[in-house]
């Protein structure tokens, strides 16, 4: 299947969740006409790719794409952050990024986020590798995890999170997700790391 069938099927997929019109999130992305990419819609609806309705696929349709799923705080978006975005967009077709609340993040950091949550999700939303950007649930990553459905779960190389405990969560959500670990970015940069170099300046940057 060619990259931009590809990229149809992903904005439809992204657009069952957030009830945008497909059509559009493919202009927005890829650049292209509406009259072309209604017919390759047309095309993929005759092959049982997408429903009639052109604003769902089908189980064909939804198994020829391989959605990953990654998370995080994201106050201080850095090269590590790029690195690692683009090494879980490696892993599939369609990248759900998921931040923190304002309340998780502040537990997390032990201080308040520079930027609030919805900051945080349109700066992400914003990376050209990121399909979708969402806020996550306060105490329970799986609720996340249920509404998205991933493929592939895509963990930070310093992210708290273990393997088994997000493979054992996923089961008894009767879904078979796979855990990837990625790797360092080198040279590492953190935004703890940034923050103790910039101190309370970084407030006023």
């Amino acid at each position: 299947m060619n990259i931009i069938n590809k990229s149809i099927l992903s904005a439809i997929y992204v657009s069952s969740i957030t009830q945008m019109a497909p059509v559009e999130i493919i202009k927005e992305k890829n650049h292209l006409s509406e009259e072309f990419i209604n017919k390759r819609i047309e095309n993929m609806i005759k092959n049982g790719l997408i429903n009639d309705d052109k604003q769902s696929l089908t189980e064909l349709g939804r198994t020829s794409l391989r959605v990953i799923l990654s998370g995080g705080v994201f106050d201080i978006i850095h090269p590590g952050h790029i690195h690692t975005l683009n090494s879980a967009k490696g892993l599939g077709e369609v990248l759900v990024v998921v931040v923190a609340t304002d309340n998780t993040a502040q537990k997390m950091k032990k201080r308040k986020p520079l930027h609030n949550q919805e900051q945080r999700r349109s700066l992400v939303n914003s990376l050209a590798m990121v399909d979708l950007c969402v806020i996550g649930y306060e105490g329970d990553i799986f609720k996340t995890v249920e509404q998205i459905k991933p493929e592939v779960i895509a963990l930070g190389y310093d992210q708290i999170h273990q393997e088994k405990f997000i493979v054992d969560g996923c089961r008894k959500l009767n879904l078979n997700i796979k855990v990837a670990r990625l790797q360092s970015p080198i040279p590492e940069i953190s935004s703890s790391e940034i923050e103790m170099a910039y101190g309370k300046d970084i407030h006023g940057i």
